[in-house]
């Protein structure tokens, strides 16, 4: 199910304009793009409420933001749907500076609503591309993360 879900993301992330996805009056449109492009509807809808869920997070105002020194402690749901591998990758763009705390817990979380069993390395660069893009004044350092994915450069966890 998430694979799908993350490929209807993909599909939109892609052929995206410089605006990014499309608004809400604009949803029909959409919704009638992606049919005709071959995802099933209850792709096309978790795949938009995916996208909701980016724009309230990135809006929300209410939760402190972590400090750019904090340690993040993963969960027991999050350690069994992203391994060791994925977790260090994470750590990995916080140290070169591509994510900062406040983008990691907003990566994390909508890696979280992709619902799926398994998230791995792959689907954590797409996603942190997608919240990276959706951010205005971020472009560098989505202009460094489309490198590494596009670029496929082997990294290592310290």
């Amino acid at each position: 199910m998430a694979e799908n879900v993350l490929d209807v993301l993909m599909y939109l992330f892609e052929t995206a304009g410089d605006d990014g996805v499309p608004p809400e009056a604009n949803r029909a449109g959409l919704r009638e793009e992606l049919e005709r492009a071959g995802f099933r509807a209850g792709e096309i809808d978790r795949a938009l409420e995916w996208l909701d869920g980016l724009a309230l997070r990135r809006g929300d105002e209410t939760h402190e933001p972590p400090t750019e020194r904090a340690i993040r402690i993963y969960g027991r749901d999050e350690c069994v749907r992203m391994d060791a591998q994925g977790r260090g990758y994470m750590m990995y763009l916080e140290q070169i500076g591509i994510l900062s705390a406040h983008q990691r817990e907003l990566v994390i979380d909508r890696l979280m609503a992709l619902d799926c069993e398994e998230i791995d390395v792959d689907d954590i660069k797409w996603v942190v591309l997608m919240v990276l893009f959706s951010q205005p004044g971020e472009e560098t350092a989505y202009a460094r993360m489309e490198d590494l994915v596009f670029e496929d450069r082997t990294w290592v966890a310290h």
